[in-house]
């Protein structure tokens, strides 16, 4: 598994590396990107591999904001199926739930099946669809939906009252 910390600035190159490898047709700009991680509304992730980026993912998520997007999430191929990007995702999540946001919002593409399923599978649902959102493909996007709450109390360890005595 990866380590995964807090994207800086000296990531930008990785990043991009791995943007331009996972989005062909529709990468970020460097200086998209560069602000982004310079922005104190967003909150960005590497995961890292003998000292080497394999993955980020970004959360957009201004304080005091009841509302955040998930930017992107992505991988170089090598990292894949491991765990990474659920580690990514459950990172952003938590930051989320950090800053008090109550609905993580995101738009993943109609023909990327593994990605839906890793959404749905930490508690997105499905609430819309973007024609043709992704212009340069012509695929559309799918709009998903996250209840933070209800997802960090999921996550809550139980507390046993088996032990109490009064």
């Amino acid at each position: 598994m990866s380590d995964l910390r807090a994207a800086t600035p000296a990531d930008l190159d990785a990043i991009m590396a791995i943007e331009h490898a996972a989005f062909p047709s529709d990468a970020w700009s460097s200086a998209m990107m560069g602000a982004e991680l310079a922005s104190p509304h967003s909150h960005y992730v590497v995961a890292e591999r003998a000292g080497r980026v394999e993955g980020y993912a970004g959360l957009r998520a201004p304080r005091g904001a009841h509302d955040a997007d998930i930017q992107t999430i992505a991988l170089a191929e090598p990292a894949r199926g491991r765990g990474t990007g659920r580690a990514l995702l459950v990172a952003l999540l938590d930051q989320a739930s950090l800053r008090g946001v109550r609905h993580v919002f995101l738009d993943v593409r109609a023909d990327n099946p593994v990605a839906q399923n890793l959404y749905a599978s930490e508690g997105f649902q499905v609430i819309g669809t973007r024609v043709g959102y992704y212009a340069a493909d012509g695929v559309d996007a799918i709009v998903m939906q996250l209840d933070v709450v209800a997802w960090a109390a999921a996550r809550a360890p139980q507390s046993s009252e088996a032990g109490a005595c009064t």
